[in-house]
């Protein structure tokens, strides 16, 4: 077996995630410490304790999410796991910056600063209520693509992520996105659903938080991963350091191309996805993009000791 270590997005937070990893490993613990430092502040009492609502703020929401990857990548590692038994690694948007962490190329308390600012760049970068995103069901990315330029207007409407099995987001004015959902079923969609966020997250309307991202990883440190990172708006590996850096900017405008990154990630020979983290988006996303993949979720105690014995 081939594997892929990937790291899951926004939206599979929920409040209790990793407190589990927190009681049972040393390492999970210093995960969370290192990060509460590193912001100023108690994000670990906020994933653990909640309100689902304040959890779910976007500023919030991305550190949060890494801290729970990273506190389970230092529990396996505890446990004799090496990230280098990975062929690559890969990130659903924010996740592409847990996969750098994991792979040494960023350190977790600069992943977490970058984290905050990119949370709030995106947060602010649409005034509330000017932006909308909704999943398109049933659509080929070409007739997503196609309703999105006639929904438009002189608007921004995009595909934002291509997550696979027939699920494209788009993002973009509201009014262009409203007039894309009504129109979705004429161009052949079984559903077109807006989707409760706070921002349009990946389109051209985040040109001010890309600036500002620009700015912030200018200085950031970071160093060649240890393993090949599939990043978002190439679907293809990358261990530069520059490069690095490059996408992490484009990636802030720029479509998640996840379905066509799993498929590079096959055509390469992986057969074997750990979704290391919260939730368990990305290995249900796996099996509908590509049959070879076969995946699994580890974000507890238990499914770290069966992912181990597995291997042997």
């Amino acid at each position: 077996m081939t594997l892929a270590i990937v790291f899951p997005g926004q939206g599979s937070q929920s409040v209790g995630m990793g407190k589990a990893l927190q009681e049972n490993y040393a390492a999970s613990r210093d995960v969370f410490a290192e990060v509460d430092d590193a912001l100023g502040e108690n994000l670990s009492r906020l994933i653990f304790e909640g309100p689902i609502e304040e959890l779910t703020l976007t500023a919030n929401a991305q550190p949060a999410l890494m801290a729970v990857s990273m506190a389970t990548m230092r529990a396996l590692e505890s446990e004799g796991f090496a990230v280098s038994s990975a062929a690559f690694a890969a990130g659903h948007s924010l996740g592409e910056y847990s996969a750098l962490a994991a792979t040494g190329a960023i350190s977790i308390a600069e992943t977490a600063k970058l984290l905050r600012i990119r949370g709030l760049a995106m947060q602010e970068a649409v005034p509330a209520g000017e932006g909308a995103m909704a999943a398109i069901l049933g659509l080929e990315m070409e007739a997503v693509q196609a309703l999105c330029d006639e929904s438009s207007q002189g608007e921004v409407c995009e595909p934002a992520n291509d997550n696979g099995g027939g699920q494209i987001v788009i993002s973009g004015a509201k009014g262009a996105v409203e007039r894309a959902v009504a129109r979705a079923g004429e161009r052949g969609a079984k559903r077109a659903i807006p989707l409760p966020v706070s921002a349009p997250f990946h389109c051209a309307l985040m040109s001010p938080a890309a600036e500002r991202m620009a700015q912030a990883l200018k200085d950031a440190r970071i160093s060649v991963p240890s393993i090949p990172v599939i990043t978002n708006v190439t679907a293809d590996a990358t261990q530069d350091p520059e490069m690095v850096r490059k996408r992490l900017v484009e990636q802030v405008t720029g479509s998640v191309r996840w379905r066509e990154s799993m498929i590079f990630a096959a055509e390469e020979g992986v057969d074997e996805l750990a979704e290391i983290g919260a939730g368990k988006v990305l290995s249900g996303l796996a099996k509908r993009i590509d049959k070879r993949l076969s995946a699994r979720s580890i974000g507890t105690p238990d499914e770290i000791a069966a992912f181990l014995k597995d291997r042997g």
